[in-house]
């Protein structure tokens, strides 16, 4: 275990490198979505409205941390990986080293994590400037860990099995612009008809939208949902350690 640690922080190195020498950038991209999110609906749309008996003010920014640890976390390793494995083929030099896949995969993956929790806690940050209804508990940080992981992994499997540039910006398409907007980040999912309540919960940023908000607002805490986005993160890590043993990429 430990020396699998230790390969995964020699993969991470180079792209902690990188995102040591590309912060602002990197800073910059990660939080201008969330907030024009939290400007747009939380200020235009918002103002005055209370969503299951907080101020939608409250209610919108843990949604709005859950979907900060999607895109970037997602993005970052997505991007980072695809072009390094497509249009590098520097990928294909680190497979012949004697790293274990799930050093590899662990590796790839801290770069999406550190870019999650740096967005999501930017914008937590702000939000508690603007409304005194959140709170800091440590099951704030176990639910943005675990979402940083789970993301991280998704956007490490989606690279893993893109053919091209393109097929990524489908997967994107399909999978991560649905999901940004219809997963309870916005609008809470009870309010939606029970069939599609069912669709919503099979994602798994419906339950980290779920986790991060009782966590934020100190309700009573939904452990089904930890449960199922923490088994979503061990079948993403899964699929990608299969993926690199396999040599299917």
């Amino acid at each position: 275990m430990f020396q699998t640690i230790k390969d995964a922080y020699y993969v991470a190195w180079g792209d902690m490198c990188f995102m040591k020498h590309n912060f602002w950038n990197i800073l910059v991209s990660s939080v201008m979505s969330p907030l024009l999110y939290l400007l747009a609906f939380g200020y235009g749309l918002g103002n005055g409205i209370t969503m299951e008996g907080v101020p939608y003010i409250a209610f919108i920014i843990p949604g709005i941390a859950a979907l900060t640890s999607l895109s970037a976390s997602f993005s970052s390793t997505a991007t980072r990986l695809n072009v390094q494995r497509l249009y590098y083929k520097s990928f294909d030099e680190m497979l012949m080293c004697p790293l274990s896949p799930a050093s590899i995969i662990l590796g790839k993956s801290f770069l999406g994590l550190f870019r999650g929790l740096v967005g999501a806690t930017l914008i937590y940050i702000l939000g508690m400037c603007v409304t005194s209804e959140l709170y800091v508990t440590p099951m704030l940080i176990v639910s943005v860990v675990l979402s940083c992981f789970t993301f991280s992994f998704l956007g490490v499997m989606a690279a893993l099995l893109a053919k091209s540039h393109q097929s990524m910006a489908t997967f994107s398409s399909m999978i991560i612009l649905p999901m940004t907007f219809l997963c309870g980040t916005f609008f809470s999912a009870a309010a939606m008809p029970a069939w599609f309540q069912a669709i919503l919960y099979a994602l798994p940023l419906t339950h980290s939208s779920s986790i991060i908000r009782a966590a934020a607002l100190d309700w009573s805490f939904p452990w089904i949902s930890l449960v199922v986005l923490f088994a979503f993160c061990v079948a993403f890590f899964v699929i990608d350690v299969y993926l690199v043993k396999t040599r299917r990429i």
